[in-house]
């Protein structure tokens, strides 16, 4: 459903159809890896040129729209952009553009095999996350999030090895599992009670949901809540959660895919789109679990309503795996671990249905992207420079490769939310929106897991810079990685300390949407 100010163009097609046509020219220069490469770069650049060109318009309160097909009444294909697709659609291809250089120096440092494949599955997932971004309805957004998942699944089985067979299973099965238990069931009682699956982009208050729908039928619609919550497996709430550790196997560019680019940001991306666009406000905030599952209010659920009954699975999430990230040895298993706690403060701020805490929960979304892609392509300079990833090795390291660990520590002070840093500005808002919302509990789950990360963040800097080295490391022998690699994780750490500085960037379009 479009009301307000639209724009109906086919110009909102470019970034789709540039991305789409990338993979088939990249295929096509498989027997010249220069080419090859510069085709991600070309595409990036203009993916992201083609995003930029409709945020002017969005800023006014505009909303870009166009519709492609409809394959039955209600259900179409169809695409749209708005405050919250442009957050999601400008972070994917502009960081596309320095995890390709990145590729570059992972990819050729450590000669791997298959890499038309990779880059050609690489730029397949950012079609669709591009797609997911602008996407104007629950089919278009099922269609390209089940894109992703099939064409970054060769990547996490990249290496073809045992432990990648096994991570590569746990990952589809995970993903395609509760897409197709949860998921697929959810879109289709939204079409059965609505009558079509029309995001409402304009009215964030009342969803798609009409007051009638909600009031017949308010187990029917709870229910497809939740399908759509724990459907989205891809925003790695616990218990759902276990594919994201497992899917480390793979190289670590497509670590940074999976946990900044695409997969991940694709799903908490789509918990905000369902909860604001398609159940809005008052069907998300209003409609309570005592209402629900008992009949009537005032019971002991309370008014625990559907959004804050979700911050509060959230908020067990990030908590526990911030524990869990502290056993960690290995860099890219506490990172990933991180990954799921710090995803959680995305579900936090936008299922709290507070305006501070809405605009830190999606704000969250590109401020984690550039610190935590800064944290994996340091752990994979790492690894190409000296093939070390247990933390515990890493005494002293800092000292040879003191590019790679600044950035790293910056990135650090990101999740761990200290100022000058972009993580910090998040947490601010997550926090006071906690206290706006009167939810106490949220509030200590924030800061018992902000001390975690402190936790599991600080002593791996430390380690690098002010540990002495351990004599059978013999650490002269390392240096930094090439510059293909250390110029992007560099670059993305200043980005984060740059979006710290100046929250607006992203905040301006959070603002677009309403109030909450």
């Amino acid at each position: 459903m479009m009301d307000g100010v639209t724009i109906v163009s086919a110009r909102i097609l470019l970034p789709v159809v540039i991305t789409l046509i990338a993979p088939l020219f990249i295929w096509l220069c498989r027997n010249d890896e220069n080419r090859r490469e510069a085709i991600s770069f070309v595409a990036a650049a203009l993916t992201f040129g083609s995003m930029v060109s409709m945020a002017p318009a969005i800023l006014r309160g505009e909303v870009w729209y166009y519709h492609v097909t409809t394959i039955l009444p209600g259900i179409s294909i169809a695409f749209a952009a708005d405050g919250l697709s442009m957050i999601f659609g400008l972070i994917a291809p502009f960081l596309w553009f320095f995890v390709t250089s990145y590729n570059i120096g992972y990819m050729r440092g450590l000669n791997e095999h298959a890499q038309t494949r990779y880059y050609v599955c690489f730029a397949v997932a950012i079609f669709g996350a591009v797609g997911v971004a602008l996407a104007a309805n629950v089919f278009t957004l099922y269609l390209f999030y089940e894109i992703i998942t099939v064409f970054t699944y060769p990547l996490v089985y990249h290496h073809e090895d045992a432990d990648a067979k096994s991570g590569a299973r746990k990952y589809i099965v995970y993903l395609m599992g509760t897409s197709k238990l949860f998921l697929l069931p959810a879109m289709v009682l939204t079409y059965v009670l609505v009558g079509n699956l029309d995001f409402h982009l304009t009215d964030i208050v009342n969803g798609m949901f009409s007051a009638q729908v909600v009031a017949e039928h308010p187990r029917l619609v709870a229910l497809t809540y939740w399908l759509y919550i724990f459907g989205i497996g891809k925003a790695a709430l616990m218990p759902f959660h276990n594919w994201l550790p497992s899917a480390m196997v793979a190289p670590t560019p497509v670590s940074a895919l999976l946990h900044a680019v695409a997969v991940v940001k694709a799903g908490v991306f789509c918990v905000c789109r369902i909860v604001l666009s398609a159940f809005g406000t008052k069907t998300a905030g209003f409609l309570t679990l005592s209402q629900v599952y008992v009949g009537s209010p005032g019971t002991f659920l309370g008014d625990t309503s559907l959004g804050i009954g979700t911050a509060y699975i959230a908020a067990f999430t990030l908590v526990v795996a911030s524990l869990i990230a502290l056993t960690k040895d290995d860099i890219k298993a506490r990172l990933a671990y991180s990954t799921v706690a710090q995803l959680s403060y995305v579900v936090v701020g936008v299922t709290m249905l507070v305006d501070t805490a809405v605009q830190g929960g999606v704000m969250h979304i590109a401020h984690h992207a550039f610190s935590k892609i800064t944290l994996f392509m340091a752990a994979g300079a790492i690894y190409v420079a000296t093939h070390l990833k247990k933390i515990s090795l890493m005494d002293g390291l800092g000292r040879r490769m003191p590019w790679t660990f600044a950035a790293f520590g910056i990135a650090s002070l990101s999740m761990i939310g200290m100022p000058p840093v972009c993580g910090f500005v998040s947490k601010w808002y997550l926090v006071n929106g906690t206290l706006d919302s009167g939810h106490l509990g949220i509030l200590v789950a924030l800061l018992i897991s902000t001390a975690l990360n402190a936790g599991y963040f600080v002593p791996i800097t430390y380690r690098a810079f002010f540990r002495k080295p351990k004599p059978e490391a013999n650490i002269g022998q390392y240096n930094e990685a090439s510059l293909t690699m250390v110029v992007p994780l560099c670059f993305t750490a200043v980005v984060s300390v740059f979006l710290g500085l100046y929250p607006q960037t992203f905040l301006n379009f959070v603002n677009i949407l309403g109030k909450f």
